[in-house]
């Protein structure tokens, strides 16, 4: 995020206030020299570190279209009546509540209550952590999700009994699936999230290599689901209906570790940085259990008890579907180091 001073104080003035907060200037251009540049100029001047001073109205007008001109993200602040107009051009217009004016704070979009840069920087901060956690969210509904209907729909292709009752389905998306979701919604900044480019207003919430993954990760629960039903069906439809039941809803408990960190492992965001999220996979792990060995939500989900090798057969089979883009995030880390 680069800063750009533009002031209507006198040139040394400026370049004073400069120094003292570490802004980087090669350059002080005053409004005049502004008036006296054609728009390619300005936009031309702006690729270098430049300070403004002796600026009217127009002028900061200008320089918020010349950098827009250019693909920038502009974030424009200012107090007076004379910042209003590019405080209305801005992409973002950021108006001071304590000093600014009326007219600033109606032409802005955002109004900084206690009228303190650092305050936007932690603004931002938490606007990318949120989005971040959005796109988290989404992916994850969508990869679960999506296993679920592959494995339905290959059951059916089959010609199979139904792999999955109505009941269960309900019991998947508005209980085990939804408190793990919000929970990943919880998820704390991650390392970088500073040192990103800001995202384009036409930038997709899932990318053509997101939904390529999403998809990978689908087939693989919808896949696990079948393959363990199908196994246990000659034997008993009940068992091989309830152990594919628990592998769709395990799976999402496995699942939603891969979403905690979208391009690292998750060691670099820190196994415990979310105690929501450890809190939801036990919770969701023993709500199932309770659907397996208690009586009464037995007959409610038509469900039989599995046994340990039931069991451990689940978790073989979903380990993988962890342990594999594990394994790739942590080489290709390694790699860019």
């Amino acid at each position: 995020i680069r800063v750009i001073a533009m002031t209507g104080d006198a040139p040394d003035t400026a370049m004073a206030v400069a120094q003292q907060i570490g802004l980087q200037v090669d350059k002080v251009i005053i409004g005049s020299e502004i008036d006296d540049s054609t728009d390619s100029d300005l936009c031309t001047v702006l690729q270098k570190n430049v300070l403004f001073a002796r600026t009217v109205p127009e002028d900061k007008y200008r320089i918020v279209k010349c950098l827009q001109a250019q693909q920038h993200l502009v974030a424009m602040t200012g107090d007076g009546v004379n910042d209003a107009p590019a405080l209305k051009q801005a992409d973002i217009g950021i108006a001071m509540g304590i000093r600014g004016t009326d007219v600033a704070r109606g032409a802005a979009d955002i109004v900084l209550t206690d009228d303190n840069f650092a305050t936007i920087v932690a603004a931002i901060k938490e606007g990318r952590r949120q989005y971040t956690n959005i796109r988290k969210f989404v992916h994850f509904l969508i990869a679960h999700n999506f296993g679920e209907v592959i494995a339905i729909l290959t059951n059916i292709i089959m010609g199979g009994p139904l792999i999955l009752l109505p009941v269960q389905i309900l019991w998947v998306n508005l209980t085990t699936d939804s408190v793990t979701a919000l929970a990943l919604s919880l998820e704390k900044a991650e390392n970088n999230v500073m040192s990103e480019p800001p995202r384009q207003p036409d930038t997709p919430l899932i990318p053509r290599k997101a939904a390529i993954l999403l998809l990978i990760y689908g087939v693989y629960v919808g896949l696990s689901a079948i393959a363990l039903y199908q196994l246990y069906l000659d034997s008993s439809y009940a068992l091989a209906n309830s152990v594919a039941f628990t592998t769709i809803v395990i799976s999402a408990q496995v699942l939603v570790l891969n979403f905690r960190h979208l391009n690292g492992p998750v060691s670099k965001i820190g196994w415990f940085s979310n105690p929501w999220l450890l809190g939801a996979l036990a919770s969701m792990t023993g709500v199932q259990l309770c659907a397996l060995y208690i009586p009464a939500l037995q007959n409610a989900l038509h469900t039989v008890p599995l046994s340990w090798s039931n069991w451990g057969l689940i978790i073989i089979t979903l380990l993988p579907l962890f342990i594999g883009p594990e394994i790739l995030k942590i080489a290709k880390e390694r790699r860019a180091k």
